[in-house]
Formats: C-alpha cells, structure tokens, sequence
C-alpha cells in the first residue's frame, strides 16, 4: 500500500511487494508517477495525461506481450487499466491516505493485433472509504477493446 506522498500501486499493494519502500517524496510529475509503478513501466505502459477527473496512458502492441495469433493479452490491457485507475485513485486520496485495488472488473470487447491501447480513466466514486474508476480501453482506431471498473480501498 502506498500513501499519497509515497505514489499509487496497482492490484498488488502490499507493504514491500515491490522490494524497497519508495521514498517519500510528493508525485511531481508523469514520470514520477509512472516510476512509483515498477510493474507499470515494466508492461511498457506509457502516462500520456494523469489528473485527478481524467488518466490517460497506452501500451504498444509487441509481440512479447501478446497470446496465440498475435492478440496482445488480455493480462496487458489488465495491467494498463489497473495502472491508470490505482494513478487516478491516488490522485484523489486525502493527504496521509493510502490505496489498494480491492476490486476490478473487466469486460473484453475485441482484440488488439497492431498499434497500441489506449486507456481513459476517469473516477465514477470517490468517497471517504473508497474511490471507484473506470477505465475505457481502445484500439488506435478508437474501437472499444474493454472497459475496467475497479474499487480502491482508501487507508487512513
């Protein structure tokens, strides 16, 4: 879990899970966001816009990130969702406040075969115990590819 001061997580968020604690330091930026997100920039997700009513990101399609027939996998769209809406949870805590997911939900509409996803996140809740989001996933064609709902706990 992290708190505003230390940056968002993902699915994932106990003390540790990454290895070493991050430090301290406010979220000043996309790239420090992205950064306190290893898993993120790991999958080659990219934070294109991070505010608290609107997160926007992508992820190109590679073939190490696809499934049979060249179909980037349905657990990359996952980590691109869950990475924009821990983002855009985490920008709408209060002060001294953690988050984790607690819960996520997607629905898949078609498959990815070329170019990248593309993710809006924009939050549906937020709330003193938890903040919900949505994130839409779209070809670059602007097709709808899945659609991610998730609830973060908020931590005081």
């Amino acid at each position: 879990m992290r708190t505003r001061a230390q940056g968002p997580t993902g699915a994932d968020a106990g003390q540790g899970a990454y290895g070493s604690e991050m430090s301290q330091r406010p979220v000043s930026s996309h790239a420090a966001l992205l950064d306190s997100m290893p898993f993120a920039r790991t999958c080659g997700i990219e934070l294109v816009e991070a505010g608290p009513e609107r997160v926007t990101g992508s992820v190109a399609w590679a073939p190490e990130r696809c499934t049979a027939d060249d179909v980037m996998h349905g657990g990359v769209i996952m980590a691109l969702a869950d990475s924009l809406g821990a983002a855009c949870a985490f920008l709408n805590l209060p002060e001294g406040a953690r988050t984790s997911t607690i819960e996520s939900k997607t629905n898949f509409f078609r498959g990815v075969r070329a170019g990248s996803a593309h993710g809006t996140t924009h939050p549906l809740h937020v709330g003193r115990s938890t903040i919900v989001v949505q994130t839409d996933v779209t070809d670059d064609e602007g097709r709808h590819v899945a659609q991610v709902t998730q609830t973060q706990v908020v931590l005081h």
